[in-house]
């Protein structure tokens, strides 16, 4: 066991007995080789099964890393440019003037679709042709381009839609062929999860929440205009059956050293796969757009896909760490400077960041 190893599995044990988190997973690879594989706590506490490293968690937006992954892959492959309109492949979407919406809108939350209708249930999130019939209706917000807000569920139907049309084929079907199979964590990566495998998967709990939290927010955040209140992600969404079997591409299910062997297959080689070339890479992570937030309120700085910057760092400060964040406090990263991907999943749905922080700094002394 190195040092590294050891010191993170000290760490991820402490918070699980000081009560910080019930179960979770810390992933990282260094330039291509997977150098910390930690599981501490437990999956389900209604039965005490343990954590182990093959567990997959509901990782809510860390799966949005995996979506843009697979829009790079096609790219690269010429099946549509980044700057193609989404129109001309999927034709429904230009209503109400929205045929000048690109692939690189979409990608950089430039798009001006940030908002599902505020009577979108769980059950239409589930359902595919209506979360698309809902954004062939949609109204623009913005002028693409020209302001960025966090699509919180429509970029994983944008981009999945995109690839559907531009394979013919469902995206978490293409997540299988060009990316968790050809990496060997078919079993641990998913958008659609099938049903006989729910049992593997860590059940998610909702930590003590601050009641102040929403009430100090303004009722005119567009936040609130984004999404009904019923989607806001909670331990009840994010383990209901229907919700793990379906594509909702705005999330994913995974294991920590699943989405991290994805980062550092972007990186570079991970045993005789790379997901894309170098150049591209360097597109994909370069800061694309940043700016203020027009649906969060919070500064932000884009990649392809990505959000650019460490967690706790501003994005010029760190501009060569990509990844994303998931409601909750989960987190997955990678530093193309560094050759360093971490990658850490949890079932304690947090309001914060902080045990990433925390285990980020141990990993950056290790």
């Amino acid at each position: 066991m190195s040092d590294l190893q050891k010191l993170v599995q000290e760490t991820a044990d402490e918070l699980v007995e000081s009560g910080k988190e019930r179960g979770l997973q810390v992933a990282v690879y260094r330039d291509g080789r997977q150098i910390v594989d930690v599981a501490a706590g437990v999956a389900d506490p209604a039965t005490g099964r343990p954590v182990t490293p093959d567990t997959p968690f509901y990782n809510f937006s860390i799966g949005k890393g995996a979506t843009a992954t697979v829009a790079h892959i096609l790219a690269e492959r010429g099946l549509f440019g980044y700057d193609t309109p989404v129109a001309e492949l999927w034709p429904e979407f230009a209503k109400h003037g929205k045929e000048g919406v690109t692939v690189r809108h979409v990608l950089t939350h430039t798009a001006g679709v940030p908002g599902v209708p505020l009577d979108t249930t769980p059950e239409d999130v589930c359902a595919w042709e209506t979360m698309v019939a809902a954004l062939e209706d949609a109204e623009l917000w913005w002028e693409p381009g020209t302001k960025m807000g966090y699509h919180a569920y429509t970029f994983g139907f944008l981009v999945g839609e995109i690839v559907r049309r531009a394979t013919g084929k469902p995206i978490s079907q293409v997540l299988l062929e060009e990316v968790s199979g050809p990496l060997g964590v078919g079993r641990e990566l998913y958008f659609g999860m099938p049903a006989s495998e729910h049992h593997r998967l860590a059940v998610l709990e909702d930590a003590p929440m601050d009641p102040s939290a929403f009430a100090d927010m303004p009722e005119d955040l567009p936040m609130f205009k984004a999404a009904p209140m019923s989607l806001m992600p909670t331990a009840a969404l994010g383990n209901r059956p229907d919700y793990l079997s379906a594509d909702i591409p705005a999330g994913g299910k995974t294991s920590a050293r699943a989405i991290a062997r994805m980062y550092a297959a972007l990186l570079g080689e991970v045993d005789g796969t790379r997901l894309i070339s170098p150049e591209r890479l360097r597109e994909a992570t370069a800061i694309a757009y940043s700016g203020p937030d027009e649906v969060f309120g919070m500064p932000s700085a884009w990649g392809l896909g990505y959000a650019i910057g460490r967690p706790g760092s501003a994005p010029e400060e760190t501009p060569t760490v990509f990844g994303m964040g998931g409601a909750g406090g989960s987190m997955a990263y990678a530093d193309t400077a560094t050759g360093t991907v971490l990658a850490i999943t949890k079932n304690l749905l947090a309001q914060d960041f902080e045990t990433v922080g925390r285990i980020a700094a141990v990993v950056e002394r290790g």
